[in-house]
């Protein structure tokens, strides 16, 4: 599935750039007039109809092209497994388990038929952290 939307994009990207060289190369209605005074030559390249009806046409294709495979992408783009709405970011994180101070042992779950709150034993002893690093010095103010 990853390799036909791979596929699509390419299309896509290689029809945008032929629509793109198409239209830059067609010749607007004002350009009739100079074909009127001796550069009608040019005109002459695509048979006597003009080169407007060869790259107009063309151009439609490509345009076909470009727009069917945009609803591709957008088919394929909605379609894909990890695109499901099930919720924000954090609805997918896990929270890990809380520990009572005392013991140190995963705290037992929270029962919505247990109407009293457990409380913790003890308080934990005020100890200074171990791995906090104390801060250096200040130099001696010199004169």
């Amino acid at each position: 599935m990853n390799m036909v939307f791979n596929l699509i994009v390419v299309v896509q990207i290689l029809s945008a750039l032929a629509i793109i060289g198409l239209v830059l190369v067609q010749h607007g209605k004002g350009a009739d007039m100079g074909a009127a005074f001796g550069s009608g030559a040019s005109g002459s390249l695509f048979g006597a109809s003009g080169s407007s009806n060869f790259l107009s046409k063309s151009t439609a294709v490509a345009a076909a092209i470009f727009f069917a495979s945009t609803l591709g992408l957008a088919y394929f783009g909605t379609n894909r497994p990890h695109a499901s709405v099930s919720g924000g970011v954090m609805d997918r994180i896990s929270l890990p388990a809380a520990k009572t101070p005392a013991t140190g042992a995963p705290a037992p779950a929270n029962n919505a038929g247990n109407a009293v709150p457990t409380a913790p034993a003890a308080a934990p002893a005020a100890t200074a952290p171990q791995d906090v690093p104390s801060a250096p010095a200040a130099p001696a103010p010199t004169k």
